[in-house]
C-alpha cells in the first residue's frame, strides 16, 4: 500500500509539474507579446484542466511510472496550451503569427517522437496512446478556431469532426468499436494540422488558403465516413445480418473475423 501510495505521488508530481511549466510559459510569452486577459484566462484554465484530466485518469490507470513518452506528450501540451492562449488573445489584439506559427510547428513536429520513444523503451500504454490523440485533437479544433477567422465558421467543421463523433457514439454504440489500422487514416490526421497551420501562417493568398483548407475538410470527411461505413457494415455484420453483395459464406465468415478482437491503432501510440 505504502509503495502504490508512493508511485501515486509521484505520478502526481509529473502533473504538477507540466501544469507550473505551463504557467511559466504563459508567464513568459505575457512578457513577450503582451498577452491580455482573454489570453491569460484561456492559457490557465487550459493547465487546470489539462492537470485535472491527466492526474484522474493517472491515478485510476495505477501506473507505476509516468514513462520518457509520456513527458514528451506533456511537454506538447504545454505548447498546444500556449498556443490555445495566444489564439484566445487574438480575438482582442493582433497575433503575433510567426510566434504562434512556430510554437504549433514545433507541437506538430514532437507529434511523432512521443510514439517512437513509447516503442523504444517499451513503455507504450492505452493511457499514452489517449493523452497522445487527445492533445492532437485539441491542436486540431484550436488551429480551426484560428482559421475560421479568416475563411469562415465552415472551418470548425475540421476541428469539431472528432468530437461530434463521440458524441455520436454516445447514441450510437457500435461507433465505438475498434478500428483496424489504417495508413491512410494517419497520413489524413497529419496533415489536418500541417494544412492548418499553413493557412493560418499568412504566407499564402485568400484563395490558396481556401484551397487548402478544403482540401483539409474533403480528407477528413472521406476518412471518417470510410470508417463509419466500415464500422456500420461490421456491426451489423457481427450481429448476424445480411450485407449486400455478400454470399452466405462470406457473411459467415465476416462474421467470425468481426467477434475476433482488433488491433486499435492508437493503443501502442
Amino acid at each position: 500500500m505504502a509503495l502504490n501510495n508512493t508511485f501515486d505521488a509521484r505520478l502526481q508530481q509529473e502533473t504538477a509539474v507540466g501544469a507550473g511549466v505551463q504557467i511559466l510559459l504563459l508567464a513568459l510569452l505575457g512578457s513577450v507579446v503582451g498577452m491580455g486577459p482573454a489570453g491569460w484566462l484561456t492559457g490557465l484554465a487550459f493547465a487546470f484542466a489539462t492537470w485535472a484530466v491527466l492526474s484522474r485518469a493517472l491515478s485510476r490507470s495505477r501506473l507505476s511510472s509516468f514513462g520518457p513518452a509520456n513527458r514528451v506528450t506533456l511537454g506538447r501540451s504545454v505548447l498546444v496550451g500556449a498556443v490555445t492562449a495566444l489564439v484566445a488573445d487574438s480575438f482582442t489584439s493582433a497575433p503575433p503569427v510567426a510566434l504562434l506559427v512556430g510554437l504549433t510547428a514545433v507541437a506538430l513536429l514532437l507529434d511523432g517522437v512521443d510514439g517512437k520513444v513509447a516503442r523504444r523503451t517499451g513503455t507504450s500504454t492505452a493511457l499514452g496512446a489517449r493523452f497522445d490523440m487527445e492533445v492532437d485533437a485539441f491542436l486540431i479544433l484550436v488551429l480551426s478556431v484560428y482559421v475560421s477567422t479568416q475563411l469562415g465558421p465552415w472551418v470548425l467543421l475540421i476541428g469539431g469532426m472528432r468530437y461530434a463523433f463521440v458524441a455520436a457514439a454516445r447514441v450510437a454504440p457500435w461507433l465505438n468499436a475498434p478500428l483496424p489500422p489504417s495508413f491512410a487514416r494517419k497520413t489524413v490526421a497529419a496533415f489536418q494540422g500541417v494544412l492548418l497551420l499553413l493557412a493560418g501562417s499568412g504566407l499564402l493568398p485568400h484563395p490558396a488558403n481556401l484551397t487548402v483548407v478544403l482540401s483539409a475538410l474533403g480528407s477528413l470527411v472521406w476518412s471518417f465516413g470510410r470508417d463509419v461505413l466500415w464500422l456500420r457494415r461490421n456491426s451489423r455484420t457481427a450481429a448476424g445480418e445480411p450485407v449486400a453483395g455478400q454470399a452466405p459464406t462470406e457473411r459467415a465468415a465476416a462474421g467470425q473475423t468481426a467477434a475476433e478482437p482488433m488491433v486499435l491503432e492508437l493503443a501502442t501510440r
